[in-house]
């Protein structure tokens, strides 16, 4: 079926009223989404259902949706400490690193891939990675990628449900969260880890924060091997030096080169679908686009492509977008950074 058709369906069991039919369709349309590589949309609707599931969770409605559904129906609390539980479709071919950086992601996957051979010899298996570096320099994406390279699920942690007010609660929530991890073999995903492993002796403390380290060095330590825990931050000073002594790998993942612009200029119009009306400005905008993170480049050619496209012609196939457009919006960027 064409997504058109998902939709009338939907359309038709909620107008029915038709609960089970309803989550039914939503799930064939995610799966069709994820096939046609409409990776957000498809995360979009699985936020969608698992919203759902939340707010159906209080009343005689949660047998039927937990058969109908591809999330599992957690206890609420679980829920909360959880902002996205999903399986990537990403793969190593959806982000631009340097070669040191995608051999390390490589050789990681693998020993994952051939856990077995490597315990035969009684050898360990790397599985806690800490990524650090600027922001929107793919961090976050890396573990999409990784999640989606060895096909497990990606928990993504909801620091502002696991950081609590309340003496201890913070260090209960992490426990929750990686127990539930080793039962389900699932990646665990924490962003700004600095906020939850500062250095112990931080001024501002007042004795919380070291229990909470003290709690995070006990977890990494009894982690099972077969699970893997992928921490990001930008601000690695922070962290206190047990935990980065705790990481199997440590990454820095940095602003792009020359090289690595172009291969994700390359990357983001491998379609085809998209045409620079100049190619001669590529280079400009190759150049002006030193010190600039990978997101923020792909976010301005992304945006040129919009404009080009709600300003051209309708049912067009391909789209050929300004440069000068996408030129102007990198040299505003550079002048917010200077700001």
């Amino acid at each position: 079926m064409a997504q058109l058709d998902y939709i009338k369906e939907i359309a038709k069991y909620s107008l029915e009223n038709d609960k089970d039919k309803l989550i039914n369709a939503f799930n064939e349309l995610i799966e069709y989404a994820k096939k046609t590589n409409k990776i957000n949309f498809a995360l979009q609707l699985q936020a969608i259902v698992r919203d759902t599931i939340k707010k159906e969770n209080t009343g005689q409605n949660l047998t039927s949706l937990s058969k109908k559904i591809s999330i599992p129906i957690e206890e609420n609390d679980y829920f909360e400490l959880i902002l996205e539980k999903l399986v990537s479709e990403y793969s190593l071919n959806n982000i631009v690193v340097n070669e040191i950086i995608k051999k390390s992601f490589i050789n990681l996957v693998r020993e994952h891939k051939e856990f077995d051979k490597i315990k035969k010899f009684d050898l360990p298996v790397s599985n806690k990675i800490l990524l650090y570096g600027p922001s929107g320099c793919g961090k976050t994406l890396a573990a999409y990628v990784l999640a989606g390279e060895l096909q497990k699920t990606l928990l993504v942690i909801n620091l502002g449900a696991i950081v609590s007010s309340k003496l201890g609660e913070t260090s209960k929530n992490l426990s929750k969260i990686f127990k539930r991890a080793a039962i389900e073999n699932s990646i665990i995903f924490i962003d700004e880890f600095d906020s939850i492993g500062k250095l112990r002796d931080y001024s501002q403390d007042h004795g919380e924060m070291k229990r909470v380290v003290n709690t995070i060095l006990q977890l990494f330590d009894y982690l099972p091997e077969h699970n893997l825990l992928i921490a990001a931050t930008n601000k690695v000073d922070m962290i206190d030096n047990a935990l980065l002594r705790r990481f199997d790998i440590k990454l820095e993942l940095s602003l792009p080169n020359k090289k690595q612009i172009r291969e994700l200029i390359n990357l983001t119009m491998k379609s085809g679908k998209f045409i620079p009306d100049n190619k001669k400005n590529i280079t400009k905008i190759i150049n002006s686009s030193i010190k600039l993170s990978y997101y923020t480049i792909q976010k301005a050619l992304i945006e040129t492509i919009k404009q080009s496209l709600l300003n051209g012609k309708e049912d067009v196939e391909k789209i050929v977008f300004d440069t000068k457009h996408w030129l102007n919006l990198i040299e505003k960027e550079k002048i917010n950074q200077i700001k």
